[in-house]
């Protein structure tokens, strides 16, 4: 297994820091008086505005303590990256890791049950990547209840209950896909298409949203964006390409903004024969085959392996009452051929 250093490296590449506050978690009675209780609250609940980014006290624990992670799945590669980084740095810190998900990001039910059994295993914490926020928000009560801290990641829950939430800043990492894109059509002229995968999730807006603002800020008078489509099935993504190319006979480049949106860019270019530069989000067995044999220019992965490890010692420092900004940036990269195979870039893709 490779050091996180190597893979902090690499996550780093165009990663915001978020900077963003931290809820405060205790409360202070006014009837009591007592020297201890004053003490917990100053542990627990710092003001806001001294909570910028996270700590590097990361308390080491003696191994008998447990962190369970659920996840939204489990099979894809991707998960499989976030599991690994979150056992390196159980290992690292001395506590054990629990992993799990549902089969597929579908079985909602599934995954409500997995969170169950993590508060009947009664761990020290919990890392939680909601796919349903809402069939979840009884059972985090209960683990709150119970007095257990709550870590989202992946993406963030509607909740107060989670302390943070370990993410990818989707929107700079669409702007970084965004300024990619613009040299690489340097001293081209023409339209350029988007096609994201969705338009009401928080990620799908971001990643949609970074991509634009970025781009007309910063393209030449020469290269125009055209209307967003929305497209989150490979085959549909693979339409929606198809008539954009076919609508703009002076079409140069499109964006896809997560593997099934690039995946079916890629094979409507493909498959209509035009020459188009295409850039993509995420990673995935088309797009890395895509980059190696020039069908597609390059993309922005997430870094999954440093998701998984900052979701655990974020729940360490919960576990020891270190206080946490409200979002933890797990960083994304730009890859593209030359460097696609590099030791930096690789803990980042998955298939």
């Amino acid at each position: 297994m490779r050091p996180i250093g190597r893979i902090v490296a690499a996550a780093a590449v165009g990663s915001m820091a978020l900077g963003l506050a931290a809820c405060s978690t205790s409360t202070d009675s006014a009837s009591t008086d007592s020297k201890d209780t004053k003490a917990q609250s100053t542990a627990t609940s710092k003001p806001a505005e001294e909570v910028k980014e996270q700590s590097t006290d990361v308390p080491k624990g003696d191994g008998t303590q447990t962190i369970y992670l659920v996840s939204k799945g489990f099979q894809h590669r991707f998960w499989q990256a976030v599991k690994e980084g979150a056992e390196e740095a159980g290992t690292e810190y001395g506590y054990k890791i629990e992993f799990i998900g549902p089969k597929d990001e579908t079985q909602v039910t599934e995954q409500i049950g997995q969170l169950q059994a993590a508060l009947d295993s009664k761990p020290a914490a919990v890392g939680f990547a909601a796919l349903d926020s809402g069939a979840a928000a009884d059972l985090l009560g209960k683990i709150n209840d119970a007095g257990i801290p709550v870590i989202a990641f992946d993406s963030g829950v509607d909740s107060d209950i989670p302390l943070t939430t370990v993410q990818t800043d989707n929107f700079a990492a669409a702007e970084e896909a965004a300024k990619h894109m613009i040299e690489l059509l340097d001293g081209k002229t023409g339209s350029v298409g988007v096609v994201c995968h969705d338009a009401t999730s928080q990620t799908g807006k971001q990643r949609c949203e970074g991509f634009k603002e970025y781009f007309k800020a910063n393209a030449p008078e020469g290269l125009k964006l055209l209307d967003e489509q929305i497209a989150g099935e490979v085959g549909k993504a693979a339409d929606a390409s198809k008539a954009i190319i076919q609508a703009n006979s002076d079409i140069v480049g499109i964006y896809g903004s997560n593997e099934a949106a690039a995946s079916g860019v890629i094979q409507g270019a493909n498959e209509s024969g035009k020459e188009v530069t295409v850039v993509g989000f995420d990673s995935g067995k088309t797009q890395l085959a895509a980059i190696r044999d020039g069908s597609q220019a390059g993309a922005v992965t997430q870094a999954p392996k440093l998701m998984g490890y900052k979701t655990v010692t974020a729940a360490i420092q919960a576990i020891n009452n270190i206080a946490l900004p409200k979002v933890i940036d797990s960083g994304f990269a730009w890859y593209d051929k030359t460097n696609i195979d590099s030791d930096e870039i690789a803990p980042n893709l998955y298939e």
